[in-house]
């Protein structure tokens, strides 16, 4: 066996303190790298919240304006059929006409048995 001599324990305790700098260097380095990453992300949900926030808004503006636009337009259409009493039966007579009819059609198209004449 080989003895290790008194010079060489110099050499191993000077590589070890180097080793021990260099993991709490990289330790401080891991700390700043976590801190970094912290502050981006918070700043990344502010961002996200803030645009959600602005979507929202404008969603809402939008819907109020089309429920508002949708109620003047059926005020019309109701002021018009009171006006017309006649031609609002028909119309609506018509279009209940259509919907038998198509629901007609659409029964004898998903019917699968084949009907004979006999």
């Amino acid at each position: 066996m080989a003895d290790t001599s008194k010079s060489d324990t110099p050499q191993i305790d000077d590589i070890q303190k180097t080793l021990e700098k260099q993991i709490a260097d990289l330790r401080k380095e891991i700390t700043k790298i976590n801190k970094s990453l912290a502050e981006r992300s918070a700043e990344l949900v502010d961002e996200a919240s803030d645009q959600a926030s602005h979507f929202y808004d404008t969603a809402a503006a939008r819907a109020s304006r089309t429920a508002q636009q949708l109620r003047s337009q059926a005020q019309v259409v109701s002021e018009v059929a009171r006006e017309n009493p006649g031609t609002t039966t028909a119309v609506v007579g018509v279009i209940g006409l259509l919907g038998f009819l198509a629901g007609l059609a659409i029964g004898q198209s998903m019917n699968d048995t084949q009907r004979r004449w006999y």
